[in-house]
């Protein structure tokens, strides 16, 4: 879910629109060297060939640091689809390039990003929300540069999936699917000069001087509040002066939290000092933007400083940049044209603080730092959150809410209460667990924001009631929940500060009637993978993030393992047809007893039995032996049967047929330990068997050459030799 700001346009929304332009109208730039700019090589990476197997998934990881100018990737794929055969193709098995700002992609969770992969070539109707990713068909050559104008310095990371869907997670007794390769080269320039940027270091910076001023109070606080602290930030030289449509940019880094930040300008006027003007009907526009160049058709927030100050409620914590722009300064100067060239003015900017451990309105709401509780024998991230010196409830980690709940309230309608906790970097793999439960009806909502305190129009997930949530978002999942009851996962939480805000509504009553306790934690696979899967554990392709997937059962699927697949009704019976099928071998193996045929006997009879005990295994009735074992047996007994009955056909010598047994029995073998499941093994052993069967009538026919009739019992026994092989490849089949 976006940030419900109507004032800004974040960051996420200019790097998917971007890259559904590159992947999409295949106009992306060239991916060049910038000599002749002061620029340098930050980071560069070469990803060998790398297969992605069927339902498999590979991430990338990309950090873009604050003085970086340009990102480059160059993909090439052994996938050859475009857009028209790409609707054609299952998602289960359509291979996917996922890109999310911040954290992994998780296509499993929605058919959104799909149906914006396969969308038309229109930008029309196309609404991009952040914390959301963009997927598309993975193209088989991709080249693309990002510059620090279209994308925020943060992470960037983009994931290769070979199928999505619920059934990706699901276990699959063999899986054919195509598999398929890719190789990418991803750079990362930046600039040499702190006080140069853009994408050719060649935009000059201007670095805001800061001090703290001391408590705002009374009317001289710009935004009203009362007992907060001011940070002042002006610009090195007393004035800045451009002419008519001359952009001047500057930057400063916000280190706390910090209630607002306000832009105005002082000592407005005009150049040369004698030029006559109203310099009222100057529009002097401020666009400012978070962790990224801001520009005039892409910023978060703007405003004409010169009517008002530019107010950003809740900014995060961060580098911030803000350009100034001078429009109409000839037009509106009574038509003297020649008269006016520049336009001066003192930039100033103001960081509103609270108090440590306050927030909100008048300061007067408990913020709160959480504790980081690692887990005793888990895997590494995985922990709990708590306040220091809490009330915290034994052996459970939970504490109580209503302790730390804020008393002040505005108009006797509500109060909020904050909590900061921090996500460590490299953790962007795990999962955000926010729990509530209580006695009685509770009266809280949830806001929850990375990077800055969240409000009522500024957040990143939130929660009202059952009905009421971030339920329309990718990353966020409710379960169930009431009432008494709030039980949220935030999927793949992104690195840095999060801020979780509680809402107590009509909080002028006794908060001591009800206990509400509190649980706050990162973990690793949500509900533990529904209790139908494995949880399992493995490190991006730079080794910088550990992320967490569910392996599910043969009936489940979904990225938590809570899609019922196969109904428990329709798993019995699909286990009983299975298992009993196996007893069509009773036939080949009769027929080879009363043709005396002892060694086929034998091999029939074994393969129908470990057979029937490999699908019993797999299924989950009962594994006599390990799986990989019962699978060996299976595959090389059927291989082994379908060549003994090609031999069979032939009436050499019992001395040759030993020896061609032999030689079979080893090459089937090695067939069924190495990729048994592979579809190209039954070309391989009906190979083999023909090749078997032609060798046995070449030895023959080279021993009987003289006589080329066929006496009737021969012509007979051959006939009956051939019903077999027809009723043994029907079972086999």
């Amino acid at each position: 879910m976006a940030e419900n700001s109507i004032l800004c346009s974040v960051s996420s929304l200019t790097l998917s629109i971007f890259i559904l332009f590159c992947c999409l109208f295949g106009h992306c730039n060239s991916v060049e060297q910038l000599g002749g700019y002061d620029t340098f090589t930050i980071s560069s990476f070469k990803y060998p060939e790398t297969q992605i197997r069927p339902f498999d998934m590979h991430y990338i990881r990309v950090d873009l640091p604050p003085w970086f100018s340009s990102m480059s990737i160059a993909l090439k794929s052994s996938v050859n689809l475009d857009i028209k055969s790409a609707k054609k193709v299952p998602k289960s098995v359509l291979p996917m390039i996922c890109f999310r700002d911040g954290s992994l992609p998780l296509p499993d969770v929605s058919s959104t990003s799909l149906e914006v992969a396969l969308s038309n070539r229109s930008f029309d109707g196309i609404q991009v929300l952040q914390n959301m990713e963009q997927c598309y068909p993975v193209p088989r050559n991709m080249t693309m540069k990002l510059t620090n104008e279209q994308i925020s310095a943060r992470v960037l990371y983009f994931g290769l999936f070979n199928g999505v869907g619920p059934t990706r997670t699901q276990s699959k007794m063999i899986v054919r699917n195509r598999a398929y390769s890719f190789t990418a080269n991803i750079s990362v320039e930046g600039c040499t000069t702190s006080t140069m940027q853009g994408q050719y270091c060649n935009q000059t910076i201007e670095l805001l001087s800061c001090a703290r001023s001391g408590n705002s109070s009374g009317n001289g606080s710009v935004s009203g509040f009362f007992n907060q602290s001011m940070v002042l930030c002006r610009n090195n030289f007393e004035t800045s002066c451009h002419g008519d449509g001359e952009m001047k940019i500057y930057s400063l880094e916000i280190l706390r939290i910090t209630e607002s930040l306000t832009i105005s300008v002082q000592n407005l006027r005009l150049r040369p000092l004698d030029s006559i003007g109203n310099s009222s009907r100057i529009y002097l526009m401020c666009f400012a933007r978070y962790g990224a160049m801001p520009l005039a058709t892409l910023h978060d927030y703007s405003g004409d400083l010169n009517q008002s100050p530019l107010v950003i409620r809740f900014p995060k914590v961060g580098q911030w940049y803000i350009s100034i722009l001078a429009l109409h300064l000839a037009k509106e100067i009574g038509g003297a044209l020649s008269n006016v060239s520049k336009v001066c003015y003192s930039l100033e900017v103001q960081e509103l603080e609270c108090p440590l451990g306050k927030a909100g309105p008048n300061c007067s709401s408990e913020r709160y730092m959480l504790q980081t509780v690692l887990r005793k024998y888990s895997t590494p991230f995985e922990s709990y959150y708590l306040p220091d010196g809490g009330d915290v409830i034994s052996d459970a980690l939970n504490f109580h809410l209503e302790p730390l709940l804020s008393n002040y309230s505005v108009g006797g309608l509500d109060s909020w209460t904050y909590f900061l906790l921090d996500v460590p970097r490299g953790a962007a793999g795990g999962n955000l667990h926010v729990r509530l439960m209580s006695d009685r009806k509770m009266n809280y909502e949830i806001y929850a924001r990375n990077g800055g305190l969240p409000s009522l129009i500024n957040w990143d997930y939130y929660y009202v009631n059952k009905t009421s949530s971030s339920g329309d978002s990718v990353f966020f999942v409710l379960y169930n929940s009431s009432d008494e009851k709030v039980d949220f996962y935030i999927l793949y939480v992104k690195e840095g500060i999060w801020n979780i805000a509680l809402r107590h509504l009509n909080s002028t009553g006794d908060i001591s009637d009800g206990q509400t306790t509190m649980s706050i934690s990162l973990e690793r696979c949500p509900k533990r993978c529904s209790y139908h899967g494995a949880c399992k554990s493995a490190l991006d392709t730079s080794g910088l993030t550990l992320y967490s997937f569910c392996a599910c059962d043969r009936n489940h699927g979904g990225f938590d393992c809570s899609i019922e697949i196969v109904s428990h009704q329709g798993h019995i019976w699909q286990s009983i047809a299975l298992i009993a099928s196996n007893a069509a071998a009773v036939f080949p193996a009769f027929w080879a007893l009363r043709q005396k045929a002892f060694a086929e006997w034998v091999v029939y009879t074994v393969s129908g039995i470990s057979s029937g005990l490999y699908h019993a295994c797999d299924v989950g009735t009962w594994c006599v032996l390990s799986f990989g074992v019962l699978q060996f047996m299976d595959f090389w007994l059927s291989f082994m049967a379908v060549v003994s009955t090609f031999i069979y056909l032939t009436t050499i010598d019992e001395v040759f047929k030993r020896a061609i047994h032999t030689a079979v029995a080893i090459l089937t073998a090695l067939m069924a330990i190495t990729k048994a499941t592979r579809s190209s093994n039954i070309i391989l052993v009906m190979g083999i068997g023909a090749f078997g069967l032609l060798l046995g009538w070449l030895i023959e026919f080279s021993t009987n050459y003289r006589s080329l009739s066929c006496s009737m019992g021969l012509c007979l026994n051959r006939l009956e030799r051939w019903f077999l092989f027809c009723t043994i490849m029907k079972y086999y089949a």
